[in-house]
């Protein structure tokens, strides 16, 4: 029997038992969607992840008071009691070579009134650095002025949201606001760009970064953001920034410096992780589906034990039932794998559609790795019912016994 023979066999064998073939079919098919979906979903966290870090900026350093140290025991907890990052720290940290930018930070939240209108804000006190070094995008007007970061001046950049909720449609620009007990004229209005990392930028208030000290009355920076000058340069410039603050620290490492390029690798890493552990999770269903197979084509031997019998008396050899009933399992786990990817791809265009901020893709190894698992599993679950139709004796699979 040719190979061509065999298939034309085979395709009228399952046709002609359709609801045992669905079956089979729909097991195969949940099984390599579950898989091509989750794995989806593991990689539209990643690169959501990654897409979040990357928006913050270009070569980007976080400077963090204290000193990240590991005790033993629990997770990695900040190290004695730290000491304040001040402006003059900030300031000091621009005669680095390896540093090209500098913007302290200091956060705080603050109500925010224009005439009977009002709300809670957060309101961010950083300088004209801000703008570049978080890739932040102006709408209208302008950014902060450049100047001596310790000078007040009574200027605020709001987002569009906040924007939209005071003013409407009418133009913000060269109004004067309330944010505390301070009034801020507004000089700029920043473009619609969603949250960051669970801050909204729409509906914060930017301050001159001493107009923010003086408003909440502190000295104290909330974080320090450092964009080094280019990739390369980033190892120099977390070195210059611990020897400078350790410097003006009386000799005391008390800050800790985290890169964006180690954020990214470690989230990349555990979301790397996760996704093949979702995925491995999902491919069981593809064993179960195996089992399945495997427990019907037993069944339908004993339904098919006369039609075996007469293939042997017609000088069919046991490799030949054997391969007849290897070629059914994989004709149904490749349509199988088909349906289900079909089924997984409409799938994820739906997710996509219902939440576009989520950058949902299949990876191409996960269809190969769904196919190639359907089709191992299949053929591997359908081995045990094929020996076993090679087997029978003609004699007594003609009788139906």
């Amino acid at each position: 029997m040719r190979f061509d023979d065999i298939l034309t066999f085979t395709g009228k064998t399952l046709s002609s038992a359709r609801k045992r073939t669905w079956l089979m079919l729909l097991a195969m098919s949940i099984g390599v969607g579950s898989v091509v979906i989750l794995t989806a979903l593991g990689e539209g966290a990643r690169r959501y992840v990654t897409q979040e870090f990357s928006n913050l900026g270009t070569h980007l350093l976080i400077v963090l008071p204290g000193r990240v140290e590991t005790s033993g025991g629990h997770p990695p907890l900040i190290g004695g009691t730290p000491r304040d990052l001040t402006l003059n720290d900030a300031m000091a940290l621009g005669r680095s070579s390896s540093i090209r930018l500098v913007a302290p930070v200091i956060l705080g939240s603050a109500p925010v009134s224009y005439r009977q209108l009002e709300r809670d804000i957060t309101v961010l006190g950083s300088t004209a650095e801000l703008l570049p070094v978080r890739k932040l995008e102006l709408g209208q007007g302008r950014f902060l002025p450049a100047g001596d970061p310790s000078r007040e001046s009574a200027v605020t950049v709001i987002g569009s949201k906040l924007k939209k909720e005071l003013f409407g449609g009418k133009s913000a620009l060269g109004k004067w606001v309330r944010i505390h007990d301070r009034r801020f004229r507004i000089i700029g209005v920043l473009k619609p760009s969603g949250q960051s990392l669970g801050m909204d930028l729409g509906d914060v208030a930017i301050v001159p970064v001493a107009s923010a000290q003086s408003l909440f009355d502190t000295q104290t920076l909330f974080r320090i953001l450092i964009q080094a000058n280019g990739r390369e340069a980033i190892p120099r410039a977390e070195k210059s920034i611990i020897e400078i603050i350790s410097e003006r620290h009386d000799g005391d490492e008390d800050v800790t410096v985290v890169t964006q390029n180690a954020l990214l690798s470690t989230f990349d890493g555990i979301f790397r992780s996760l996704t093949y552990a979702v995925a491995g999770i999902a491919a069981v269903s593809l064993g179960v589906a195996g089992i399945l197979i495997m427990n019907v084509m037993l069944v339908s031997i004993s339904q098919r034990t006369a039609e075996i019998g007469l293939l042997k008396a017609l000088g069919s050899p046991s490799g030949q039932i054997l391969r007849l009933f290897l070629v059914e399992a994989g004709m149904l786990s490749a349509a199988g794998a088909f349906i289900g990817i079909l089924i997984a791809l409409a799938g994820v265009w739906a997710l996509d559609r219902a939440f576009p901020a989520f950058p949902l893709s299949v990876p191409v190894w996960a269809l190969a790795a769904a196919v190639a698992v359907a089709l191992s599993t299949g053929l591997l679950f359908g081995v045990l019912p094929a020996r076993r139709a090679a087997e029978l004796d003609p004699v007594r699979a003609l009788s139906g016994k």
